[in-house]
């Protein structure tokens, strides 16, 4: 998706920054990319950030405040329950020792976050860097093999609470709350909002959106751009809604990711979910968030099914599908993009793209 991150970001000016592109022609590893970089880097230290992150700004302050040039970098360290399915820091004091990949423990410990400081020499321990099992050149096994010729990496420690690991889809929503708490800290009302709309709490309404009247918005909540809401709708914390959603009357919204273009028809319930762009969400679609037994939703990805460790947990929605009347979506359902889903479907499992799911019944006529 490369052409889509340039298109949005442009050359940074909109921004106030500058951004140069360099493209990894083979995905051969989180080394192979830092090191297509190489060229840009003049010799002074730099800061890479792994792409799939969501985080506190202050973790970057901080990293930057305990940066030591005696030092061939500074890496943070993330406090996590279970360092299963990250790469384990092992450390003496505030300096790191190795890195484990993924270790075979399900314990509490520091994990690798993901964001580091480096001096241009980490450039010399990639070029010894073996390819590992997986076939890639890997950072993690540079930075040991730097470690095992004397060089100290500094390990600068931060919480769970203020770090997201975007490797899953409830992570998305995970990520939203982060920032939401970050940005939306007072109440910005730019868009046109109707005499009787009710808004309790931080928020966010930018300009041309507009909020009808009977409208219940419970912060934080953010409305951008073009957005239309109401009449008669309650809009729950954590809520975003992206350029252009319209949501009709009587719908209910709550801890959701609603992606550009997007349409909502009247009388719908989305809960803890994240819908793609340009979909069109037929008339009394409801997203079911919570299972009977009140246990965790559980995610099939790849095949597999994933414990989200989530009770209130929705559905995720690709882009450009559209859904009929008085559909039902279980908790936990993924649904590709371009799919239609037929009036008075109950989805059960996974819809695979570009599909069109008809869930067939009979109906008998009789006379009186």
């Amino acid at each position: 998706m490369s052409e889509l991150i340039k298109s949005y970001l442009g050359d940074g000016s909109r921004l106030s920054v500058k951004i140069s592109y360099v493209e990894q022609k083979a995905l051969e590893g989180t080394a192979h990319a830092l090191y297509s970089c190489k060229d840009l880097i003049n010799n002074e230290p730099f800061m890479v950030i792994y792409g799939d992150l969501a985080f506190h700004p202050s973790i970057i302050s901080n990293l930057i405040s305990n940066y030591d040039e005696r030092y061939l970098g500074v890496i943070l360290g993330i406090s996590v329950r279970n360092v299963r399915d990250f790469g384990l820091m092992i450390t003496n004091g505030d300096f790191l020792t190795k890195i484990e990949e993924k270790p075979k423990i399900e314990e509490s410990g520091i994990i690798n976050g993901g964001i580091y400081i480096f001096k241009p020499k980490i450039f010399r321990f990639i070029e010894e860097t073996k390819r590992s099992i997986r076939g890639e050149i890997e950072l993690t096994s540079s930075i040991n093999i730097a470690i095992e010729k004397g060089e100290k990496f500094l390990v600068v420690k931060s919480e769970e609470d203020k770090w997201v690991d975007v490797g899953k889809p409830w992570d998305i929503l995970d990520a939203n709350k982060l920032l939401m708490d970050v940005k939306v800290n007072k109440k910005i009302v730019n868009g046109y909002v109707e005499d009787g709309v009710h808004i309790n709490g931080n928020v966010v309404i930018e300009k041309n959106a507009k909020i009808l009247s009977g409208t219940y918005i419970e912060g934080p909540v953010w409305i951008s751009s073009g957005c239309r809401v109401g009449p008669n709708c309650y809009i729950r914390p954590y809520t975003y809604l992206c350029k252009n959603v319209r949501v009709g009357n009587a719908c209910e919204i709550k801890n959701s990711i609603i992606m550009e273009d997007t349409h909502i028809s009247h009388l719908s319930y989305i809960g803890d979910s994240v819908i793609g762009a340009r979909c069109n969400i037929g008339a009394g679609t409801i997203i079911a968030n919570l299972r009977f037994d009140e246990n965790t939703i559980k995610v099939t990805i790849k095949g597999e099914e994933i414990e989200s460790g989530k009770k209130k947990l929705g559905a995720f929605i690709g882009d450009n599908v559209k859904t009929g009347i008085n559909v039902s979506i279980n908790p936990g359902v993924k649904i590709g993009p371009n799919c239609w889903i037929a009036p008075h479907t109950f989805v059960y499992k996974d819809v695979p793209e570009n599909s069109f799911l008809i869930q067939k019944f009979e109906i008998e006529l009789k006379e009186k």
